[in-house]
């Protein structure tokens, strides 16, 4: 008996913790969340004006009539969908921008993904996935965001990925707050970021300024510009051309691809336009092979929010000064050296050069009487050679 009542004291106690965990897991990181799934289909971009293109008729030569035929690029409609779970504080000032969350990243965007503190205390969390296509062209884009907020701490980790802007990044950080009085709060600590882009480095530049010196002492390129073409499986002969009228002989070089097919009629035709493409294409299989990069920064933080129903103001800094760690990555191709690079490669002896990152944001209305009201809002954001700001402004009569 005694061996039954311990039993079944464990299974109501072990019961009783498990609800209780899974109560305060409730209340904390879901209650008030929203699980959705939604996307949007619209018509493709076309062209206002069509574009054409002339051909040699089926019988017949290059002199004869062309055909005309139209050559303007049609896209498949646009369309976006995706899934996520989201739990979002909002500021006073903020309304919901529908009757339903969609996952519209820029329609739904909110200040508790920028601000440095949040609206409320507590776990916040935003997981979104989503596919993507615009005129004609197919990208996944996510966005994952976690932070908890205390009195005196704050601890965030954010990925992002857009592929229509080619962006890419991932974060985390930890820093201690300091709130000052109901309004206005200091924070500092640590912030981990990553980058994909080698700043300042550019291979085809390097790559056709290489020399080398011959037995005679002068100095010669080791690869001339028409080599790359070479590279990538490109073939010139020479061919003589004869003036019909004056008998004049000049010569170049014709350009055909790897199927025989003819590219270019002269080395200038060539280097006009294939060779454009080409210099992309060779940069990006170098860029394709240095490794992202990570860096550790300090991070220091303020924040200043009052709100009234006729007015209010808040503002917001971050600011990464000059102490950046690089923990990840090729530290020769990272943004220390971004201008240690020249024609010849990285200077030899260079000193890498820290920088300075930063964020500041505003958001201020005011209704002035019953009639007017005057509002601004704003971000303005600097990381390594980016920046990137958005603002709006205005004035509003409303007739009674």
């Amino acid at each position: 008996m005694r061996l039954l009542l311990l039993i079944v004291t464990f299974v109501f106690c072990t019961n009783s913790v498990q609800g209780q965990f899974f109560k305060e897991l409730y209340d904390d990181f879901l209650k008030y969340g929203t699980i959705y799934a939604a996307g949007d289909i619209r018509n493709a971009y076309e062209n206002s004006r069509k574009d054409y293109f002339v051909e040699r008729p089926e019988e017949g030569n290059i002199y004869d009539i062309p055909r005309v035929i139209e050559v303007t690029e049609y896209f498949d409609f646009d369309y976006r969908y995706g899934v996520g779970i989201r739990k979002l504080g909002r500021f006073g000032y903020e309304r919901k921008p529908g009757n339903f969350w969609t996952g519209n990243q820029f329609r739904e965007n909110v200040q508790a993904l920028s601000a440095p503190t949040s609206a409320v205390d507590g776990f916040e969390y935003l997981f979104h996935y989503e596919k993507e296509r615009l005129r004609g062209e197919e990208w996944n884009n996510w966005r994952y965001f976690l932070r908890h907020t205390g009195k005196y701490h704050i601890v965030k980790w954010e990925q992002r990925k857009q592929g229509a802007f080619d962006f890419e990044y991932s974060s985390a950080e930890i820093r201690g707050r300091l709130p000052i009085g109901k309004k206005f709060s200091i924070s500092a600590g640590a912030i981990y970021r990553s980058h994909q882009r080698a700043y300042g480095y550019n291979p085809i530049e390097i790559w056709l300024n290489e020399t080398a010196i011959d037995d005679l002492g002068n100095e010669y390129p080791v690869n001339p510009w028409y080599s790359l073409g070479y590279e990538y499986g490109f073939t010139d002969h020479l061919t003589t051309y004869t003036d019909a009228q004056t008998g004049e002989e000049t010569w170049d070089y014709i350009w055909k691809d790897q199927q025989g097919r003819t590219v270019a009629w002269s080395d200038l035709d060539f280097r006009n336009t294939v060779f454009r493409d080409l210099i992309n294409r060779f940069n990006n299989d170098a860029w394709d092979e240095i490794d992202a990069f990570g860096v550790i920064s300090p991070i220091i933080g303020a924040d200043f929010y009052h709100y009234k129903n006729n007015f209010w103001l808040h503002s917001y800094v971050n600011y990464l000064p000059k102490f950046h760690k690089y923990v990840k990555g090729d530290e020769d191709f990272s943004y220390l050296n971004r201008n240690n690079w020249g024609k010849g490669g990285l200077r030899q002896g260079a000193e890498p050069e820290q920088w300075v990152d930063y964020q500041v944001g505003l958001n201020f209305g005011w209704k002035v009487g019953k009639n007017i009201g005057i509002f601004a809002e704003g971000e303005y954001n600097k990381m390594w050679d980016t920046k990137f700001f958005n603002s709006t402004f205005g004035i509003n009569y409303t007739f009674k």
